[in-house]
């Protein structure tokens, strides 16, 4: 793990008064949960925190303890870009590419204040000042704890940090069943129900939410847009603006569904293509074992992420972007 010393930069973050935190476009429950729980953390230490998103994030996560103070970048710009000149310390979490947070990486590239990178994907750019980067975490929520625990704060893990590190934790390696989980994921699980936290709780709060249209929408999807390469071991889905559209699609809506197809005995890559209103196709990638997806994304399709799981987007339409696909898919194996 890369990191700078503890007691190095519990110097810095002692001398630091206005602090930005950020994190990755279209947000997840890793990202908001990382963002929310040193936010909380903190502000007990009589910290002035603002954390900033690119953009919005599903409702499933507005629960979370400090949601209310969550700042749009992509609806207030102006004040985004105040917040950021007047800062003194910067933390990013959860990417470690400024590509990942669109305009907002523009105002962090001339930004004055450090920046401190907290991630867990590979192949991370040096646009930080300190990093706390291990690509073996489970998710950036378990980084975040450890980071709390390094700088002496364990003590100030309440209720609510709790909720907002297992949100992220639990989303990040689908309900603990990744390879990427650890013993030391589950030794920072014990810590948090220490607090309190009530996981069926969080667990209830993130996955009973689905609207009567969200539920229409898998059920199409699987019935209707899923799909097997003849003779490979992958699946995936292929929807347009328009289906979406159909069944009153909100942010969120689609996630998870990528995974769905690895209830079919032996299939090993997923994927996801999706129309955006952006004018771009958003594409999710998953798989098991040693299959790179990250590679794969990386070369193929501006994306990257982990090894099983990777993201990335087209400037090619929908048809075209599913056909590269296919016809790339054999080079995964």
């Amino acid at each position: 793990m890369q990191k700078h010393s503890y007691p190095k930069f519990k110097n810095v973050l002692k001398k630091a008064t206005n602090i930005v935190i950020t994190t990755h476009w279209s947000p997840d429950g890793d990202a908001m949960g990382s963002s929310l729980a040193l936010y909380n953390y903190l502000v007990q230490l009589g910290k002035k925190v603002k954390v900033v998103v690119p953009n919005a994030y599903p409702e499933f996560l507005d629960w979370l303890p400090g949601n209310k103070q969550v700042i749009i970048h992509q609806k207030n710009e102006a004040k985004v870009e105040k917040l950021i000149n007047a800062a003194d310390l910067i933390f990013t979490l959860d990417f470690n590419s400024l590509k990942r947070i669109e305009k907002l990486g523009d105002l962090l590239q001339i930004a004055k204040a450090p920046i401190v990178m907290v991630d867990h994907h590979q192949m991370p750019e040096a646009y930080a000042t300190y990093y706390f980067h291990d690509v073996k975490a489970c998710s950036t929520c378990e980084l975040i704890f450890d980071l709390i625990v390094g700088l002496g704060g364990k003590k100030l893990i309440d209720k609510k940090i709790a909720a907002c590190l297992y949100t992220g934790i639990m989303t990040d390696t689908g309900s603990f069943r990744y390879p990427s989980v650890t013993a030391n994921t589950h030794l920072v699980v014990s810590e948090l129900l220490k607090t309190g936290m009530i996981p069926s709780d969080i667990h209830s709060a993130i996955y009973d939410t689905y609207s009567y249209e969200r539920l229409k929408l898998l059920g199409y999807l699987l019935s209707e847009k899923m799909a097997v390469i003849i003779n490979m071991p992958v699946a995936y889905f292929s929807v347009t603006e328009d289906e979406l559209k159909r069944f009153n699609y909100q942010k969120g809506d689609t996630e998870g569904i990528v995974n769905y197809p690895f209830s079919i005995k032996g299939i090993k890559v997923c994927a996801l293509f999706m129309e955006s209103p952006d004018g771009y196709i958003k594409i999710s990638f998953r798989s098991k074992g040693k299959i790179d997806v990250n590679k794969f994304a990386r070369e193929h399709f501006s994306g990257g992420g982990h090894v099983n799981a990777a993201g990335g987007k087209s400037d090619l339409s929908l048809e075209e972007t599913v056909n590269k696909f296919t016809a790339l898919a054999k080079t995964l194996f």
